[in-house]
């Protein structure tokens, strides 16, 4: 009998959940997946998934295959203009830029910064802070394989 329980427990506040994830974008191109490997484990609150992610989880339950579409303010926010900065290209010395390439900084507090680099020419470097999924629309393919009550 108990186990007929553990498997309607439904994915809620105070719950341990045991998933098989793909998130995509309309595209159809795949960011990140579980689906070739081991699942992921994640207690529900716990900062491992954008709490827009975990709220379209709830009420799901072992056994479940879904996909749920997170729109950007429920997942990685806007794109903030604000976090795109033009640098003088003497910053970036010998470095070999590319359009795309990941720039990693360190801020006062020696905390890393990602940039991508947008655009740039002999004079400057567009660095662009913002989240590489800000803005996107996000599609979360989920298998559920087990909740448990904490």
């Amino acid at each position: 009998m108990t186990d007929a329980l553990s498997t309607d427990t439904r994915i809620a506040a105070h719950t341990q959940v045991t998933l098989h994830f793909a998130l995509k974008l309309d595209n159809g191109d795949v960011v990140d997946s579980t689906f070739d490997k081991a699942p992921a484990t994640f207690k529900v609150g716990d900062g491992n998934l954008l709490p827009g992610f975990e709220a379209a989880l709830f009420g799901f339950k072992a056994g479940d295959r879904r996909t749920v579409q997170v729109e950007p303010a429920n997942a990685f926010g806007q794109p903030n203009p604000q976090n795109v900065q033009v640098m003088p290209r003497a910053q970036f010395q010998d470095m070999e830029l590319s359009e795309g390439l990941l720039v990693i900084f360190n801020d006062a507090a020696n905390t890393e910064l990602p940039g991508v680099v947008k655009a740039f020419d002999e004079q400057q470097v567009t660095i662009d802070f913002n989240h590489p999924l800000a803005g996107k629309t996000l599609h979360f393919e989920v298998e559920i394989i087990e909740v448990k009550a904490l």
